[in-house]
């Protein structure tokens, strides 16, 4: 029983690994993945220039829902419901770019210090995929 306790303690924590912060390879952004009701997220907690031309804050102004586009671009969470498949495999998201205000179908895969980042259209292999670095 202890075995079996144990077991699924350790499978909880591999599944856990990805929680934390990440930068994209660009160094423009910094995104925080928590954990929610079973479900991996991830919040836009840190821009490069997080201000326009004007000294105000980045809006998201191509959101496609005119209700959206007063929302502040830094603590926007663009990585929604990922669910723990194998190890290091995230999938059944998606990944919000604010610079286009397009959503996209997204899998994460956790390689040690690196998490590649896919987001796509309809299927995987019609996408994109950048590698995201930890932030320690």
């Amino acid at each position: 029983m202890a075995t079996l306790l144990l077991a699924g303690f350790l499978a909880a924590q591999d599944k856990d690994a990805v929680l934390g912060k990440w930068q994209n390879p660009s160094g423009e952004g910094r995104v925080e993945i928590s954990k929610r009701d079973g479900k991996y997220f991830g919040k836009l907690y840190w821009l490069k220039e997080p201000n326009d031309e004007s000294g105000k804050p980045k809006l998201d102004v191509k959101n496609p829902d005119e209700s959206l586009r007063k929302r502040q671009i830094q603590g926007l969470e663009i990585l929604k419901d990922f669910d723990a498949k194998d190890k290091g495999v995230y999938e059944n998201g998606t990944i919000y770019d604010p610079k286009s205000g397009k959503t996209y179908s997204c899998k994460m895969t956790l390689k040690g210090e690196k998490l590649d980042i896919r987001g796509y259209v309809g299927v995987s292999l019609l996408g994109r995929t950048e590698s995201w670095t930890r932030v320690k």
